[in-house]
């Protein structure tokens, strides 16, 4: 039996509902796009996006994602990229707005962050934190949530470790004095989100868009639809034995 205070939702699959493959096309159509007629290559400038990527996935923890992306995605376009910076929060202002329409809307997900927050719950964005804050501050708006709906939303500017390294969610323990037992991880990728539960977290695998790349076995947490999940949260209390 464990003690359940703390809910930790993803974003993408989760509580932003989207075709992960589709998003990531419209997204990277969408850059290279916009920086063509800067004379930018659109292969070699998405393509080093990916490698940017790629070294915040792997990152040691000695630097946040943000100075680890720019460094290797400079190296990798042979210039100093952190010049475009401003750039690219233009971008995602603007004409990362075209991967939208990979992207669904459920009223449950604001419904069911808020639900919980109000029953006493510490909510937290647990979101992989391979973006900057106004990209991540749009999707949230495309689900329907503010930062105020969060104790915090991890972003690439903070955060020094990225899903599936089980050291990103111990950072957030560390940040708010909490032990894994007091916390329910919520997300739809068996990899980077039910990792949680190898730290003594309880999970919970949302299956509406599932992500789960090695065919694994579902067990170990418990899982369902949003639809499902929302009547969990209703009959939840605050404190309350997780089994």
């Amino acid at each position: 039996m464990k003690t359940i205070d703390t809910v930790l939702f993803d974003l993408d699959g989760t509580l932003l509902p989207m075709d992960q493959d589709a998003f990531v096309r419209l997204y990277m159509e969408a850059l290279g796009r916009t920086f063509a007629p800067d004379g930018f290559d659109p292969k070699r400038l998405t393509g080093s996006v990916w490698k940017g990527v790629e070294a915040m996935i792997r990152n040691d923890g000695s630097v946040n994602n943000r100075t680890r992306f720019w460094k290797v995605f400079s190296e990798a376009m042979d210039r100093d990229m952190e010049e475009q910076e401003t750039h690219f929060a233009k971008f995602y202002e603007n004409q990362f707005g075209e991967a939208k329409a990979a992207t669904g809307y459920s009223e449950l997900s604001a419904k069911a962050v808020r639900l919980l927050k109000k029953k006493g719950y510490t909510v937290i964005l647990a979101t992989n934190p391979v973006f900057p804050t106004v990209a991540t501050y749009r999707r949230m708006r495309w689900a329907g949530l503010s930062p105020e709906d969060f104790e915090l939303v991890t972003t690439y500017e903070e955060e020094r470790y990225c899903k599936p390294n089980l050291n990103y969610y111990r950072s957030i323990l560390e940040r708010f004095g909490k032990k894994p037992e007091q916390c329910l991880m919520v997300g739809n990728d068996v990899d980077e989100d039910m990792c949680a539960v190898s730290l003594g977290m309880s999970g919970y695998l949302l299956t509406d868009c599932l992500i789960n790349r090695g065919g694994k076995a579902l067990d170990g947490f418990l899982s369902g639809s949003f639809s499902e999940f929302y009547n969990y949260a209703e009959e939840m209390t605050a404190l309350e034995k997780f089994s």
